[in-house]
């Protein structure tokens, strides 16, 4: 790996330090640099760079932020065959794994390529509107589709590979990569999904019928949704940070992307710690041991 790249979330007054010193490192060990402007306006350089400009030329991206910058990244370099190291500057973070406190141990042991690569799988969204693909998306975590700020209930008409399976009448729909397991779906009341596993979670959010229970599909169906509730205030929402507006008969299609995105994960990490660190299960040691 020659050439990094160093995306960081514009929070200055937690990241600046962390990234100026990030910077220093790297260059010290005979590395290529590259950042966009804002980024690189932050540690008190300059960039004709663009994020987007990035992937295509980089050997290792470095996210520092949290979920929800790693996520805007991974929607960047899935055409592209690089890494994604992900730097938790604080929060949850399921996908920023990497601590503060490990970042330069991490680092060394990827330069020496010393690290494992965790593969997760992505969707494509299509929304159809009177036969015409108006919108399309790439999704690492889900799509949601859910109401505006009036506590009404919608009708959503779902279907797997064309069978019908149920009229979901709910708040809304959660439809999750197991990535995304971890996420609005976990908060919902859906399962929690090995993130390497393929596989599609369908989570009702407040269902008006308690039988409507989140459902585990195969990674290889297409799942339709179509909005059968007029004059409601109704959005997709990719990632949580891609809306489309929705019309009554629109049809939301979600299929698996074959492309994956590529997170380097330490050698010693382990999920099922990640687990109970993030979700505070509890903490005493087994009785016994395998």
């Amino acid at each position: 790996m020659k050439k990094i790249g160093i995306i960081c979330k514009p929070r200055p007054q937690e990241a600046e330090g962390v990234l100026k010193e990030l910077h220093k490192w790297l260059l010290d060990q005979g590395l290529e640099v590259l950042m966009d402007n804002e980024t690189a306006l932050m540690a008190g350089t300059e960039s004709d760079y663009q994020r987007v400009h990035l992937p295509p030329i980089c050997d290792l991206i470095i996210v520092l932020g949290g979920d929800g910058t790693l996520l805007s990244v991974s929607r960047l370099v899935y055409d592209y065959d690089v890494p994604i190291l992900g730097v938790n500057l604080g929060g949850l973070g399921f996908l920023t794994e990497v601590t503060l406190d490990n970042l330069y141990p991490t680092l060394k042991n990827v330069l020496a390529e010393d690290f494992e690569l965790n593969e997760r799988q992505l969707f494509d969204t299509h929304i159809h509107r009177k036969g015409e693909r108006i919108a399309e998306y790439s999704v690492v975590n889900d799509v949601v589709i859910n109401k505006g700020a009036l506590a009404r209930i919608i009708d959503l008409e779902t279907f797997v590979d064309g069978k019908y399976v149920t009229t979901y009448r709910a708040d809304g729909l959660i439809i999750s990569t197991p990535t995304g397991s971890t996420a609005y779906s976990l908060a919902a009341g859906g399962p929690i999904l090995y993130p390497t596993r393929r596989a599609m979670i369908l989570t009702p959010i407040c269902p008006f019928t308690l039988t409507n229970r989140p459902i585990v599909l195969p990674d290889d169906v297409k799942v339709e949704v179509v909005l059968a509730t007029e004059n409601e205030d109704v959005l997709a929402t990719m990632d949580g940070q891609l809306g489309f507006s929705l019309e009554c008969g629109d049809i939301v299609e979600i299929r698996t992307n074959n492309k994956k995105i590529k997170l380097i994960q330490p050698i010693d990490k382990d999920y099922y710690q990640l687990l109970r660190t993030k979700l505070k299960w509890g903490e005493q040691p087994p009785i016994r041991k395998p």
